[in-house]
């Protein structure tokens, strides 16, 4: 019998008002709908993955679930509590169990503080009485299991590569032992080896600790290693959103398609001879973005009444929604 969720998500939008134009300052108020209606569900142990073209929505997605960028509207349920327009201190206790791992680990941490003053940080602000001698427990056992030694506590940000860094910043995510952790294009700065030491370095601790991984990335072959399933994006909204064998291999949207085909291969024979699905013209903007199917302007399949009705998320088959009325 399957779980309960951990999180929920419905119908999510997050909507940025624009100023006014200076030259028509009558002219109504803009609109940039950076998140514009996404649903899923999240169960204990997974990985969804998050995929799409840069300004799609992904991070901002990301921060509104933990309600650093707050909610337009929709709802945002953790363990059958509704989060969204909950006041601070619920969402201080939340932070408990939800952490974030960020795109540019340098950038990330306080340049000032040491490494073992960053670890310790979440315990210190969410576990306020524990002592000092347990304190530095803690973070002495996240060093060692996220392959820091010891003697590096007393360093400095700028005294690492670009992956220590990154492991110091899953470092401080897990050292309060959450139950979900959000990865936001967490290895698109480093290096492809880098990379793949810090994807295997999530799936051992993910797998050690039980945790949930919401894992925002660009590169779908990533996104395929690590993921059970996968979130498609397009300007704001969900194109896609099936189990990571049922995507990868037999894509259902236009748009899930050619991002797979745009995918290289290591064999350079299949590679010359693989049918491209390039997609023709640029990103629209999402303050005036596409009437109906928003990727309908971009959609090699698309037909007069794509311009008509939005399409939802609608089951294809079990594994399966798209959000496509052609299909």
């Amino acid at each position: 019998m399957p779980s309960s969720p951990l999180l929920s998500v419905r119908e999510l939008k997050v909507h940025f008002e624009l100023a006014g134009d200076s030259v028509w300052p009558w002219a109504p108020a803009r609109v940039l709908k950076a998140v514009d209606g996404i649903s899923f569900d999240l169960l204990p142990g997974e990985t969804l993955g998050i995929v799409g073209e840069s300004g799609c929505g992904k991070s901002t997605l990301a921060r509104a679930m933990l309600n650093l960028i707050p909610a337009t509207a929709g709802s945002i349920v953790w363990q059958g509590q509704e989060m969204r327009g909950a006041d601070r201190s619920a969402w201080q206790d939340l932070r408990k169990s939800v952490q974030m791992i960020f795109q540019d680990p340098l950038a990330s941490l306080d340049p000032r503080m040491t490494i073992g003053q960053i670890i310790a940080e979440p315990i210190r602000t969410h576990l306020p009485g524990l002592a000092q001698r347990e304190v530095m427990q803690k973070v002495r056992s996240m060093m060692e299991r996220v392959g820091l030694t010891e003697q590096q506590i007393n360093r400095y940000p700028h005294e690492f590569s670009g992956g220590q860094c990154q492991r110091i910043g899953i470092a401080r995510a897990l050292v309060l032992e959450p139950k979900l952790v959000i990865c936001d294009e967490p290895v698109s700065a480093l290096d492809v080896s880098i990379q793949a030491q810090i994807i295997n370095l999530l799936m051992e601790l993910q797998a050690q600790m039980g945790l949930a991984l919401v894992f925002i990335a660009h590169d779908l072959a990533v996104v395929r290693h690590i993921s059970q399933r996968v979130l498609v994006m397009y300007l704001g909204r969900a194109m896609e959103l099936a189990g990571k064998e049922a995507i990868y291999r037999a894509p259902s949207h236009p748009y899930t398609q050619a991002l797979l085909s745009a995918i290289p291969t290591p064999d350079p024979r299949r590679e010359r001879n693989k049918k491209l699905e390039l997609l023709q013209g640029d990103l629209p903007s999402p303050i005036n973005p596409p009437s109906g199917c928003i990727f309908r302007t971009r959609c090699p399949k698309a037909l007069p009444r794509c311009a008509e009705q939005r399409p939802e998320l609608h089951a294809l088959n079990a594994d399966t929604q798209v959000a496509c009325d052609l299909i």
